[in-house]
């Protein structure tokens, strides 16, 4: 799971610069390296950054505390 974590926090970076990019310069990094908003591979990774938002919810919820350690 710690892997799968990882990856999602990764998605969730990435898609949150391509945000404040939008937000600040107007300008789509994610669209602009394959080929536009519309196009399948930048819908794709459009859909797996929110598909990591949405895992990255319950990573709020994990316990913090390793479990030998209580």
């Amino acid at each position: 799971m710690k892997f799968l974590d990882n990856l999602c926090l990764i998605l969730v970076i990435v898609g949150a610069l391509n945000w404040g990019s939008i937000g600040l310069f107007g300008f789509d990094f994610v669209g602009y390296l394959f080929g536009g908003q519309m196009s399948m591979i930048s819908r794709t990774i459009f859909a797996l950054v929110g598909l990591a938002g949405l895992w990255c919810i319950t990573l709020l919820f994990k316990d913090k505390v390793p479990q030998g350690e209580r």
